[in-house]
């Protein structure tokens, strides 16, 4: 597409979430089958929190009791049979939803591995084990880490083996530049949790343009395409719909159901306000991120260092809550 930034996109377009679809791929985010079907997405992620919400929902309690079965009857310990349950319930949830979505779907290692590279690996390897052997191949798995120097290092040795990874828990620069050095897949910008903590530690009010999370994405995608990195990103966390039409033209973006439902009754045009043309005439400079480096640039930025570590916890909280609810049926 020929577009240049604040071109109307689609005019013509029935609604928002249609014209948006036609130069970025639009991604569910959610584990609720019905809404994936019907907003037909390309892609579905998978998290924790979701993965929680979806098992508790008595619609997909077959999902659930599936792998509880299965894990029972493996020769494994009481403790390494819930493992199993959990990873089977992972499993299970991601083989649904790739049958009804033409694309990729992220599934999630062990929060609780975030700082360890190599159980990150092998947690990675066992889940894409799990996918085969249900003839799903890897090429339609993103394997999500946080976006820890650990994580980023599991990365680089899951896509030398051809596994496709998705770095998540993303909320500045230092992070995506070790992320595309790693040659990751894709990276997942959370653009809502950073305007959460702006609002949270100075309240006030920001016009979509002027949404820290926003100016985040947008300068992570103008450096990707300055230097021409082939790493995908995927905005993610949105609090608005405005958030999101600030973003039109990023590879990719992970919407909730309520949001995309928003798009979809909206019917105004909406412009293009990101493009490797417009990047490619930025003054930008190439970074080399080494581990000291990361360290220390993500110490050095409160807003990052503090939504990175909540969110691993607060995805280890969720985890824990659905082992509480496995365990109790082993």
């Amino acid at each position: 597409m020929s577009l240049t930034t604040d071109s109307a996109v689609c005019p013509t377009c029935a609604n928002q979430l249609e014209a948006l679809k036609k130069f970025t791929t639009i991604v569910a985010d959610t584990s609720d089958f019905a809404a994936i079907a019907a907003f037909k997405p390309t892609d579905a992620t998978t998290n924790p929190s979701l993965i929680l919400a979806a098992a508790t929902d008595p619609k997909y309690q077959d999902l659930v009791d599936s792998a509880v079965k299965t894990a029972q009857g493996l020769p494994l310990s009481k403790r390494n049979r819930l493992q199993a349950a959990l990873e089977l319930v992972f499993v299970n949830f991601g083989e649904a939803i790739l049958k009804i979505i033409p694309g990729r779907v992220s599934v999630e290692v062990d929060a609780k591995d975030s700082f360890d590279t190599r159980k990150s690996v092998e947690k990675a390897r066992r889940l894409v084990r799990l996918f085969e052997e249900r003839k799903i191949s890897k090429e339609r798995l993103l394997i999500k880490l946080a976006s820890t120097w650990e994580g980023i290092q599991a990365a680089k040795i899951l896509e030398k083996e051809n596994i496709r990874c998705n770095l998540t828990l993303l909320f500045s620069l230092p992070q995506a530049i070790a992320a595309a050095q790693a040659h990751a897949t894709l990276i997942s910008p959370f653009v809502g949790r950073i305007l959460d903590w702006h609002l949270k530690n100075a309240p006030q009010t920001f016009l979509p343009h002027e949404d820290p999370g926003v100016i985040s994405l947008k300068a992570i995608f103008n450096y990707y395409k300055k230097f021409s990195l082939p790493t995908e990103i995927m905005g993610a966390s949105f609090r608005n719909a405005g958030q999101i039409l600030e973003l039109a033209g990023c590879d990719l973006l992970t919407i909730s159901p309520a949001l995309l439902e928003t798009l979809q009754k909206q019917t105004d045009p909406i412009s293009l306000k990101l493009s490797q043309a417009d990047a490619l005439k930025l003054p930008l400079k190439p970074q080399k991120i080494n581990e000291k480096k990361f360290r220390y640039l993500l110490n050095a930025d409160p807003m990052a260092s503090d939504k990175l570590a909540e969110g691993i916890r607060r995805f280890v909280l969720d985890l824990e809550k659905l082992e509480t609810l496995l365990k109790a049926r082993i």
